[in-house]
């Protein structure tokens, strides 16, 4: 009998956007955020971490921090624009994660908030070092990446069921 592989979940909330007229759904980045999203990139492939599927919010903002963080990792992982991700509460996040299929070791998933920081929260049932104090006091802020760890399939992603590794946001 085989050991339950170990999967990643790493959530990131997208960069600084601007505050303009346009619809929500339509606001792009800020000059900050074309800055900030790289970084993250950077972040995520010198922390070895190699998605295999992005789910990104079809808003502007996150497919352009998406679209800047991509050519900083060493691969680019199979993307996948989900609408569902948009405005979306922390229980339509797990239940979109439960879809996932098992194949997949680690997903990148990046959204808005309060949704990341609830998902982060909500499936950090253990965490290493002061990780998950220094990510709350934080708030989540844009561009900021929460790595959890969890073994099992995607259908077993429910509260609580990771670890907390790894949180990096770009100005704390």
């Amino acid at each position: 009998m085989s050991a339950e592989p170990t999967r990643r979940i790493v959530v990131v909330r997208h960069a600084k956007a601007e505050w303009s007229d346009v619809d929500d759904h339509e606001r792009p980045l800020a000059d900050q955020g074309r800055k900030d999203a790289p970084v993250a990139g950077r972040w995520l492939a010198g922390a070895g971490i190699e998605p295999d599927l992005a789910l990104v919010s079809t808003a502007v903002r996150t497919r352009e921090t998406w679209k800047l963080m991509v050519p900083e990792l060493p691969q680019r992982p199979r993307s996948v624009f989900e609408d569902r991700l948009y405005e979306a509460s922390l229980g339509e996040i797990i239940a979109l994660l439960n879809e996932v299929s098992d194949e997949v070791a680690d997903v990148v998933l990046v959204g808005h908030n309060p949704g990341a920081h609830a998902l982060a929260d909500a499936l950090a049932g253990e965490a290493d070092g002061d990780l998950l104090a220094r990510m709350n006091r934080s708030g989540f802020p844009t561009s900021a990446v929460a790595v959890l760890t969890f073994t099992g399939s995607w259908k077993s992603v429910e509260h609580g069921a990771g670890r907390l590794v790894a949180f990096w946001a770009p100005h704390a």
